[in-house]
């Protein structure tokens, strides 16, 4: 068993709290999200079970101002290190992703603009938030296979679902309250983002990518680079000293052409790259590709339709009234809006972001 192991058992038996140690299930899909050992409830928090390690994303995906907690646990056996891609997991690996909201009361839930507020480095208070799902990728021998579990009302279990939910909220910014559906995915509309390669159709992780990870995070135990904390833990193969980073989107340090691609990469571009669900739209957000064209300046829409919102071109260089992208991505229109999925709210903060890129483009277009 591994050493950082037992030190978080040690650690949160002297505080009082139940251990729970993690199962893998290669087959059957438990109906109760307990049974995995990945997060339980105990003493009014949702707690992490052992040797699980938490983790986030220098930009994360929107989904609707959601907060996500992020877990990594693996049984045995080592991670391999990819410089481009999805770290190669072992089987036997479960990654989970938790979300929920500040709570205020009943349908009610409290926007805060800090999508990366996610520590659970002391547990998760349930009184100050409401769980709404916790989705699974479970590595089985055959590859990757996702689950959903809805929290119930008293917070105290989350059960299987094969069909998706939608979940009536509001959302209060300030003295302006929105309502929105959240969306809880069915089991084929996983794939509609975790299936990156149109062709095979294999499903895959998204996030845990090198570029995604190479940042610090506060564990229980201090802060710590993400990808040294993985190898530390034994989860992860030696990585070199020089890794890919991705910019954090709201991070005003870093330039504006930075961000926004990385914020591009995250939210789009696994639908978004060559090879990928949208590979007919010409549009390439993957952060390799640096063809003017297929970023979409000057470029004429593909297959959009109607989603085109009028406007011309792709990105209309110093123009975003003019671009599809900066359209698509704020109108709530379920027929228009990106992404498909995920999201049934506008991400202001994200779309401000992409408008201040656009803007600052030169190109002309002919």
């Amino acid at each position: 068993m591994r050493v950082w192991v037992l030190l978080a058992a040690f650690m949160m038996a002297s505080c009082g709290a139940k251990t729970v140690s993690p199962t893998f299930h290669a087959v059957e899909n438990p109906e109760s999200l307990s049974v995995w050992g990945i997060i339980h409830v105990s003493q009014g928090k949702l707690q992490l079970g052992e040797g699980v390690l938490p983790y986030a994303l220098n930009t994360p995906l929107f989904t609707d101002y959601a907060h996500k907690l992020r877990t990594i646990w693996m049984p045995e056996g080592t991670a391999q290190y990819r410089e481009d891609d999805i770290l190669d997991f072992p089987v036997g690996t479960v990654i989970s992703k938790t979300f929920y909201y500040p709570s205020s009361e009943g349908e009610i839930v409290l926007k805060d603009k800090g999508l990366q507020s996610v520590t659970a480095k002391a547990g998760l208070k349930l009184s100050e938030y409401r769980l709404i799902e916790t989705r699974l990728l479970v590595r089985r021998a055959q590859g990757w296979e996702p689950l959903s579990y809805i929290w119930n009302a008293e917070e105290t279990e989350a059960k299987l679902t094969r069909i998706g939910a939608i979940v009536k909220m509001s959302l209060a910014d300030g003295d302006t309250l929105t309502p929105f559906n959240y969306a809880v995915p069915n089991i084929n509309q996983c794939a509609g983002c975790h299936a990156p390669n149109n062709t095979t159709r294999v499903l895959s992780p998204i996030g845990p990518k090198a570029r995604h990870l190479n940042g610090d995070y506060t564990y229980a135990d201090g802060t710590m680079n993400q990808l040294d904390k993985l190898i530390a833990a034994g989860y992860l193969n030696d990585a070199p000293v020089e890794r890919p980073r991705s910019a954090i989107w709201n991070d005003n340090v870093e330039t504006v052409n930075a961000r926004s691609r990385a914020y591009l990469d995250v939210n789009c571009a696994h639908c978004h790259n060559p090879v990928g669900p949208a590979d007919t739209s010409g549009l390439h957000l993957n952060p390799e590709n640096q063809s003017a064209p297929h970023l979409g300046v000057c470029k004429n829409a593909v297959a959009a339709g109607s989603g085109t919102g009028g406007r011309k071109y792709d990105i209309a260089p110093g123009a975003p009234e003019n671009s599809i992208l900066l359209y698509r991505m704020k109108t709530r229109d379920p027929g228009a809006m990106m992404p498909e999925l995920g999201r049934s709210l506008t991400h202001v903060e994200g779309a401000e972001l992409i408008d201040a890129w656009i803007a600052g483009m030169d190109e002309v277009c002919e």
